[in-house]
C-alpha cells in the first residue's frame, strides 16, 4: 500500500509542477508579448503570427493545437520516434491556457510597461522558468524541436542549429506583416535570446563542473583535507619543481562550480601558500556527477536517430 502511495504522491507532484510550469509559459505570452503585438519563435510565434496575420479570426489556441497535433504525427512517421504523455498533456494544457487566460483581466493587465524590448524580455525570462520546470520532469512543449530533428536526420543541420534556424524564419517573418517593422524582428530575437539563455542558465548553471589542480608542499594535509573534511575526491599525480628538481604531487580535484569558494577557503587554511588553478570543464561523467546509464542507438533506415539516457548526480558520492 504504501509504494503505490508514494508512486501516486510522485506523479501528482510531477504533474503539479508541470501544470504550474505551462501556466508561467503561457503568462509570459499572454501578458507580455501578445497584447504588444510581437512574436517569438517556436509554433507559439507561428500561432501568434497567425492570429496578427488573420486580425484574431483564427485563435492562438487552436493553431497551437493543430500546429503541435501536425508536428507531432509527423515526427512519428519519419523519426519514428514515440512521444510521452507528459507532452501530450502539455501540448492540451497549453492550448487550454491560451483560450482562457486572455479573458482573465489580472494576467493581461500585469505588465503596463510601455517598452516593448522590456516586455520581450521579461517574456523570454518567464517562458525559460516554465519550461525548464517542464523539462525536469521529463516532459516537453513539443513544437518546432520536431522539425529540428527532421533536419538532422535528412542534412548534416545538427538540431542546435535547426532550432536557430527555424527561430530565425519564424521571427523574422514577421516584418511581412502589415503595420510591422524591423523593431518587431528585433524585439522578437530579444526575446528568444533571453529565453535561450535563461534556459540554459536554469538547466546547466548549477551542474557546471570545475576542474582544480592544487600545486602544494603540504599536499598531503591538503589531500586528506579534501578527502575527510571536504568529502571530495582527489587524484596525485606525480610532479618535479623545474626550479628545485624536488618530487611533488599535483593535487587534481572536479567539482560543481557552486564549490569554488568552499574548496579553496579550506584549501589556503591548510596552505596558505598553496597554488590553485581552476579550469571549467563540460560533460563530467562519473560517480558524484553525470552518470551514462545506458546508450541505444537505434540504426533503422526510419529513425536514425541516437537516443542517449543519462543518470543524474548523487551529491554525497564525489568521487574523480
Amino acid at each position: 500500500m504504501a509504494p503505490l502511495l508514494n508512486k501516486s504522491f510522485s506523479v501528482i507532484k510531477s504533474y503539479s509542477i508541470v501544470s504550474l510550469g505551462i501556466f508561467l509559459y503561457v503568462v509570459g505570452w499572454v501578458a507580455f508579448m501578445i497584447p504588444q503585438g510581437l512574436s517569438g519563435g517556436g509554433v507559439t510565434g507561428v500561432s501568434a503570427i497567425l492570429s496578427y496575420a488573420t486580425n484574431g479570426f483564427i485563435d492562438i489556441s487552436v493553431s497551437y493545437l493543430v500546429l503541435n497535433a501536425i508536428l507531432i504525427t509527423t515526427g512519428t512517421i519519419i523519426l519514428g520516434k514515440g512521444f510521452g504523455f507528459k507532452t501530450i498533456y502539455c501540448i492540451l494544457l497549453a492550448s487550454l491556457l491560451f483560450k482562457i487566460l486572455p479573458y482573465w483581466e489580472f494576467i493581461t493587465n500585469i505588465s503596463d510597461i510601455p517598452e516593448p524590448w522590456i516586455n520581450a524580455m521579461i517574456s523570454g525570462t518567464l517562458s525559460a522558468f516554465g519550461v525548464a520546470a517542464i523539462f525536469f520532469q521529463g516532459g516537453s512543449t513539443g513544437g518546432t524541436d520536431v522539425i529540428a530533428l527532421i533536419l538532422n536526420k535528412y542534412s548534416n543541420v545538427s538540431p542546435g542549429k535547426g532550432f536557430l534556424y527555424c527561430d530565425l524564419v519564424i521571427i523574422g517573418s514577421v516584418i511581412f506583416l502589415p503595420g510591422k517593422g524591423l523593431q518587431d524582428v528585433v524585439y522578437g530575437y530579444i526575446q528568444m535570446v533571453s529565453f535561450t539563455y535563461m534556459l540554459d542558465a536554469l538547466l546547466y548553471g548549477s551542474k557546471q563542473s570545475v576542474q582544480l589542480f592544487i600545486f602544494s608542499s603540504k599536499f598531503k594535509e591538503v589531500g586528506d583535507m579534501l578527502i575527510h573534511d571536504m568529502r571530495r575526491g582527489v587524484t596525485a599525480l606525480d610532479s618535479v619543481g623545474w626550479y628545485s628538481q624536488q618530487p611533488s604531487k599535483v593535487l587534481v580535484v572536479v567539482a560543481r562550480k557552486s564549490q569554488i569558494n568552499a574548496l579553496t577557503t579550506a584549501i589556503k587554511r591548510v596552505d596558505p601558500k598553496a597554488f590553485v588553478s581552476i579550469t571549467a570543464t563540460t560533460s563530467v561523467y562519473g560517480q558524484g556527477f553525470d552518470m551514462i546509464k545506458d546508450i541505444k542507438i537505434n540504426t533503422e533506415k526510419k529513425s536514425g536517430v541516437m537516443s542517449i539516457f543519462t543518470g543524474s548526480d548523487d551529491p554525497s558520492k564525489n568521487q574523480f
